[in-house]
């Protein structure tokens, strides 16, 4: 067994080696983020099959989430008792094995268990995905590392709901699971031969199970109520109540035995680093921004503007284009230029995009719609690479599998909690000005009056007509609201690069701060 010094001491991988590793990991982590968002646009094709409701048919969805939010801070503790590539090859290959089934399940009862293994092996895989990959790269190349890393985590959220909808509809719905077995059998084989002779140290840590168990609880307590807020209309719910209750007293009581027990199942020490502190607060909150407004904008199309599931695709596609070819550009200068200035370039741009879609009305095109989304793709570049080159400067290269898992549970609890909160104030503002347009429907208004005539006129009951200028007054209405939610997107992204200016200059190389070298 090696020690953890010796452990930093893998030489970085070269030639073919290299590039086969970066591709067996990116195709694993592709494979994972895909599978968070690909059930989304099938679920009512699962809930049909299975003869259930689809609200039954979210506990697809929801089962992965809870599960992966438990799995993904375990990363480090697990690592230290089993090691990085043990632990991320029995992750892939479980995670083969739990989409085989989630194919095979014949009831929703087996399928959601089934998807809830699936998120909890999940977990550690796209944390140790990042740290194998930074012990790939030379220091000097590592930015480069992060940027080949991102372009997948940024693309697959997109791609899910595009492949998700097209095997659905041609094939049938359980290929969505089938789909991952080629993918991760071939990654799980690649990482062997190339990662095998690259172990981690491993340390026999004793259990902590209070801190596990406190983890479980407060976790899938918060998560439930994320899930099933806007079902149950939030804290007018009995239910939701009582899930933020436990999830806050759950929180409280995890934070205090953490910070007082010896091994602690999650490393909270941490968040003593500035620059670790900073930059996944940053990246969480700008993440859980990007989410919710990327959730709006296909449910806005196809709702209120006539958009079918395949047209809002392409409307969305287009966002990783840019991404792919200017990130690798960002990689290759990370250690040229400071990283706080690419993230406050990135919220430049990203506030610039959602202002722009801040102007959008009912009458937009489709190439107006496709504008912002292109030009997306600069703040995307700009994006992951920087923020998790500040999150993970200085930290040792045996504690990155902890960091890397504790930014990734915020990074993707806080996408969920932009997607809850973006849905419900979307909705919301929507009735509120719903019931402004309404009340301007009155016989003192006679532009009103004088629609109401036209369209009788031209054949409708007076009801009919009531009808239609209801439809107009409700599109409009979330065309508001819509707005407003992008507008005020916006004004937050330029709020955080404030925030981002809190850490320290990585000192040096930023590069090889990221990869721990320091």
């Amino acid at each position: 067994m090696s020690s953890p010094s010796m452990a930093a001491q893998h030489p970085p991988l070269t030639g073919a080696a290299r590039v086969f590793g970066t591709l067996a990991l990116s195709a694993a982590t592709f494979m994972n983020v895909l599978d968070t968002s690909i059930a989304n646009v099938s679920l009512p094709a699962i809930a049909g099959d299975m003869g259930v409701s689809p609200v039954q048919g979210t506990w697809v969805i929801t089962s992965f989430a809870i599960a992966n939010a438990i799995g993904v801070p375990l990363t480090g503790w697990l690592t230290q008792r089993i090691g990085q590539v043990r632990l991320f090859l029995s992750s892939v290959l479980l995670f083969v094995l739990a989409s085989w089934l989630c194919g095979l399940a014949p009831n929703m009862t087996t399928l959601i268990a089934f998807r809830a293994l699936q998120g909890l092996v999940a977990g550690p895989m796209i944390p140790l995905s990042q740290t194998l990959l930074l012990t790939s790269y030379p220091p000097a190349k590592s930015g480069m590392a992060m940027a080949m890393w991102s372009i997948t985590t940024l693309v697959a959220p997109i791609t899910g709901p595009l492949l998700g909808g097209w095997i659905t509809d041609n094939i049938s719905w359980p290929w969505i699971f089938y789909i991952n077995i080629p993918v991760g059998l071939v990654a799980a084989g690649a990482t062997w031969l190339i990662y095998r002779e690259r172990e981690s140290v491993t340390r026999k840590l004793p259990i902590d199970a209070v801190g596990l168990a406190l983890l479980v609880i407060w976790i899938g307590a918060l998560q439930l109520m994320l899930d099933k807020g806007k079902e149950l209309d939030w804290f007018a719910s009995q239910q939701i109540v009582a899930y933020a209750i436990i999830a806050a007293v759950g929180f409280a009581l995890f934070l205090a035995w953490e910070l007082t027990e010896e091994h602690p199942v999650v490393d909270l020490s941490l968040f003593a680093r500035r620059n670790f502190w900073v930059g996944s607060v940053t990246l969480a909150v700008a993440y859980g921004l990007f989410f919710g407004n990327v959730v709006i904008i296909p449910l806005w199309l196809q709702q209120y503007m006539g958009y079918t599931a395949t047209q809002a695709g392409m409307v969305m596609a287009p966002i990783g284009l840019l991404a792919i070819v200017l990130t690798p550009v960002v990689g290759l200068t990370m250690n040229r230029v400071d990283p706080r200035l690419y993230a406050t370039l990135s919220f430049i741009f990203f506030a610039l995009v959602l202002w722009l879609r801040s102007h959008f009305n009912t009458q937009a095109d489709f190439a107006t719609i496709l504008l912002p989304t292109i030009i997306q793709g600069i703040p995307m570049a700009c994006f992951f690479v920087p923020l998790v080159t500040i999150t993970l400067s200085g930290i040792p290269p045996e504690r990155i599998p902890a960091a890397s898992g504790l930014s990734n549970f915020m990074r993707i609890t806080a996408g969920a909690m932009g997607t809850s909160i973006s849905t419900t104030l979307w909705e919301n503002r929507a009735t509120l000005h719903h019931a402004q347009l309404a009340e301007a429907i009155h016989p003192g208004n006679p532009v009103a009056m004088q629609t109401l005539s036209d369209l009788q006129a031209s054949g409708l009951t007076h009801e009919q007509a009531l009808g239609v200028v209801n439809n107009l007054a409700t599109q409009q209405a979330f065309m508001l609201s819509t707005q407003e939610i992008f507008y005020g997107s916006a004004v937050l992204f330029l709020a955080l690069i404030g925030m981002i200016w809190f850490a320290k200059r990585t000192h040096g190389d930023a590069g090889a701060d990221a990869a721990g070298a320091h």
